[in-house]
């Protein structure tokens, strides 16, 4: 089903077609963990939608304290695409209003690569000095960084080179023990594409093909998201 918010003469025909289809039975409000928000569950979003108060859903906080998870449209027992409804409330929000860090994250993603920035020469200093640390206790080990040809191809959540730079180690740990070929990336190499969560496409979409590039140019066989 097309995304909702349309055009006038859209959103009557998609009115008239979820209002064959939902049946209000609430089913997808009893499964959903965030029902009563704002007053909202799913069932009652798709109301506003059919009774044009489209923006009344869009400022609300219920698309965004909702996780996408899924539950009320596998619950739903007409198939409607509740999510799509939902994640077009998230596009059609103000960007400058999108709640949280999450468009900031957004933005500096597509300026630096990583959604808090941290600059290439310090992301590399940093792997650099962690891979010589844990050269002491596995003979040999280093962080490989660009390697044409490696195995797997690893992005990072950033919060861990920015916040949680040990974290990354265990996985380093049992790649060394399983002696595989592996690389990250010197640029773009950020794991968590916040322009899904915001739906953001375009955005998303200029994050993906970046680390698709990488992957390709670098000849790597898998990808890998930790995330």
């Amino acid at each position: 089903m097309e995304p909702l918010l349309l055009t006038k003469r859209e959103k009557r025909k998609l009115a008239t077609q979820f209002a064959d289809l939902c049946l209000t039975c609430g089913t997808c409000a009893g499964g959903c963990p965030v029902t009563g928000v704002d007053g909202l569950d799913v069932r009652k979003a798709v109301r506003l939608v059919l009774l044009g108060m489209d923006q009344e859903l869009i400022d609300s906080r219920f698309p965004w304290v909702c996780t996408l998870c899924g539950r009320c449209e596998h619950a739903c027992p007409m198939g409607i695409d509740l999510l799509a409804m939902l994640r077009s409330a998230r596009t059609h929000r103000e960007r400058n209003k999108v709640p949280g860090v999450l468009h900031k994250g957004v933005e500096m993603c597509l300026k630096t690569g990583n959604n808090v920035g941290i600059p290439k020469e310090d992301f590399l200093f940093l792997l650099e000095d962690l891979g010589a640390e844990l050269a002491e206790e596995l003979p040999g080990f280093e962080v490989p960084v660009d390697k044409k040809g490696a195995k797997y191809l690893f992005t990072i959540n950033s919060k861990e080179p920015f916040a949680e730079p040990e974290d990354m180690m265990y996985w380093w740990r049992i790649l060394y023990a399983a002696n595989e070929s592996w690389t990250t990336t010197s640029e773009n190499w950020e794991g968590v594409n916040w322009g899904l969560f915001t739906g953001d496409d375009a955005a998303m979409k200029e994050i993906v093909g970046r680390i698709v590039k990488n992957y390709k140019e670098l000849e790597c066989e898998y990808l890998v998201l930790p995330e």
